[in-house]
């Protein structure tokens, strides 16, 4: 008899040591998917970032067409496409540069 209470005791245990198990598994589980879902965001922060860029260079390049005095012989749709070229060229430069 005086086994019992140990084994109602050991018993206690072992279920609980299976439900820790079984949240820690859990736990596991749902860190897996969050460190997925992390790096999804991250990927669109970053390319969030380079649209954000973009949009500076263009409104850039926009101010810089419209500042310039435009002659006769270009109009602002010609100069802000120059000057696209222009910095196309620029970027290509600084990722040869770059590698």
């Amino acid at each position: 008899m005086s086994d019992n209470p140990l084994r109602l005791e050991l018993s206690h245990l072992e279920r609980k040591l299976v439900l820790l198990i079984s949240d820690h598994q859990k736990m596991r589980e749902e860190m897996k998917v969050l460190k997925q879902e992390n790096e999804g965001l991250r990927e669109q922060i970053e390319k969030k970032g380079e649209e954000i860029s973009s949009f500076q260079n263009q409104d850039k390049i926009s101010k810089i067409a419209n500042g310039m005095v435009v002659s006769s012989n270009y109009s602002t749709a010609e100069l802000s496409d120059m000057l696209n070229e222009y910095i196309v060229e620029v970027d290509k430069c600084i990722a040869q540069l770059s590698e």
